[in-house]
């Protein structure tokens, strides 16, 4: 109860509203320095004292206009030679700066230096920038890495919306407590284990600094980065067997569900790093996506023997969003527009004529790569793996605004309130499916759910496939308050309520300490940090207002 206790508390006010004097970010009295428009440089590799910085520092819609109107002060007030580079724009908000890259030279004499950036003033001492790659040093695995790296505050990066609205990480929080445990297993390179890169681990990474603004974070996340991109093939067609776009450890460059657009979102405006990707390799990873890798050419699902995935869906879906927020493509928006299309269609009329329960329904064969059998085969569909499709739909409103897609996410909560979590009278031994680490109350969804398959069937599966399904516990609570965020009914919004509250024990230091496998930390955590955001806002409050109005009102 604590947890969403703690979420419930009075929000924070955005770092964009500060320069309207609210009484959230304030500035120091009689100088230009804004306590929350920090920059801390690091020092992260090589031994030279004299360092050059280059810094990305996203902005909320409607901060910037003039790359020339952003100034670096140290820490006596007094300006620093600066290059600002515009790299991202809100180009489908208001047009202006999303982000920007700051370059400027210092001397370390220990590990941190403190300067600010300030808005509203023109720069008056201009230095000329230069490529990103010039400030890299040799490090780790062959990768040259940045010499310093440059943290901002959690208040300013959750506000600025770069990875949707966000809540800056409160002492005690026990989510951000939770990642944090996670983060002692997770924080190494996984160079030999290529499945520990699913679900995409540097946008993990990327996220869980946005909302802490911790610097081994943003470290582990630099690192992350550029050894993803390291792999990314970059000759070749984009269609297999060739598969240019694709990723080759594991020797999986046709496998779409490795190929990551997000982080190279991230990475431009956190970093400022354009040096990892050029126009040929996002267009590249984006035409692999649509042509489908080894697997069939993604489009709408129109008959009860079509392979599906959720994880599939829903990564193309988020992958696409990120594409169009990155270049600005045309043809991207109207790729994003298709795919809400067939997972709208897909929700409400599904080809095998069972109706709309709220999921995405499909074959139990084929999702686990086996021939359809319709006598024996059990429609339904893997709650976990849906909230790959929650994430998508929700960062695709945030950009498109598509009235279609609030109703999809309160659908699919209630059909996951119904259908999708294992009654406390079947949990009992030897068929009490959960890890102890959450407690006696804790709560298990089903491996694989259905509203037309019996218990016997579903338990079947459970028994087969579901032991410790409940390690998705925490990337649930996504579907689960993004159904909150948008549903009016006060009966509905009461039962999400409630399972949020439940859920908290899956925050709790034991879950997290549990490794089995590293890519755990990415299912449990790229999607899940808004949720500390949804939860505070009032139940169906999303339908009350645009992205736009979003962004234009501030966020918490």
């Amino acid at each position: 109860m604590l947890w969403f206790a703690l979420a419930m508390a009075p929000p924070l006010v955005s770092a964009a509203k500060h320069r309207a004097k609210s009484p959230g970010i304030t500035p120091v009295l009689s100088t230009d320095l804004v306590p929350d428009q920090r920059i801390v440089v690091h020092r992260n590799a090589g031994t030279s004292n004299d360092v050059v910085v280059s810094v990305g520092i996203p902005l909320p819609p409607g901060t910037l206009r003039d790359s020339r109107q952003l100034r670096v002060l140290d820490e006596h007030d007094n300006e620093v030679p600066a290059a600002v580079q515009t790299l991202l724009r809100w180009h489908f908000k208001d047009g202006s700066v999303r982000a920007v890259r700051v370059q400027f030279r210092t001397a370390l004499s220990g590990d941190t230096q403190t300067y600010y950036f300030a808005l509203g003033k023109p720069r008056q001492r201009d230095l000329p920038g230069w490529p990103y790659t010039s400030g890299l040093v040799d490090g780790e695995q062959g990768l040259r890495v940045p010499a310093a790296l440059a943290t901002l505050s959690a208040a300013w990066l959750c506000a600025s919306l770069i990875a949707g609205p966000q809540q800056p990480a409160a002492p005690g929080e026990p989510y951000a407590d939770y990642v944090a445990a996670q983060f002692q297993w997770a924080r190494t390179l996984p160079v030999d284990d290529a499945s520990a890169w699913l679900f995409d681990r540097p946008s993990t990474l990327f996220k869980a600094y946005v909302r802490t603004g911790r610097f081994d974070y943003l470290q582990a996340a630099d690192l992350s980065y550029r050894f993803y991109m390291k792999y990314i093939r970059r000759d070749g067609f984009p269609i297999s067997p060739s598969c240019a776009g694709g990723w080759l450890r594991g020797d999986k460059p046709c496998d779409v569900k490795y190929v990551y657009v997000e982080p190279i979102l991230l990475a431009v405006a956190l970093t400022g790093n354009d040096g990892d990707h050029d126009q040929a390799t996002v267009r590249n990873m984006m035409t692999l996506w649509g042509n489908g890798g080894w697997n069939t050419r993604p489009g709408p699902y129109t008959k009860p023997s079509q392979y599906f995935t959720e994880r599939l869906a829903g990564l193309g879906l988020l992958e696409t969003v990120s594409a169009y927020e990155l270049t600005g493509d045309p043809d991207d928006l109207a790729r994003i527009k298709e795919r809400i299309g067939w997972l709208d269609e897909h929700q409400r009329n599904n080809p095998d004529q069972l109706g709309n329960d709220g999921s995405w329904r499909n074959s139990w064969n084929l999702h686990e790569n086996d021939s359809w059998n319709p006598e024996t085969d059990v429609r339904g569909s893997s709650p976990w793996m849906s909230e790959n499709i929650v994430d998508g739909l929700w960062h695709a409103w945030l950009v498109t605004g598509d009235a279609r897609i609030p109703p999809m996410l309160t659908a699919f909560g209630r059909y996951l309130e119904r259908y999708g979590w294992i009654d406390a009278d079947l949990l009992v031994p030897p068929h009490d499916w959960r890890n102890s680490c959450s407690g006696p109350d804790g709560q298990i969804a089903w491996y694989w759910s259905s509203s037309h398959a019996s218990t016997k069937a579903l338990s079947t599966i459970q028994e087969s496939e579901g032991w410790y399904s409940d390690a998705h516990n925490v990337e649930l609570t996504l579907p689960v308050a993004a159904a909150w965020y948008f549903e009016r009914d006060p009966q509905q919004s009461a039962a999400l309520k409630r399972r949020l509250q439940k859920l908290t024990s899956s925050y709790s230091v034991a879950c997290a300490t549990v490794n089995d496998t590293l890519r755990r930390f990415n299912w449990n955590n790229r999607g899940s940090g808004v949720v500390q955001w949804l939860i505070r806002q009032p139940a169906g409050s999303g339908l009350l207002h645009t992205p736009s109005q979003l962004a234009a009102q501030g966020t918490p």
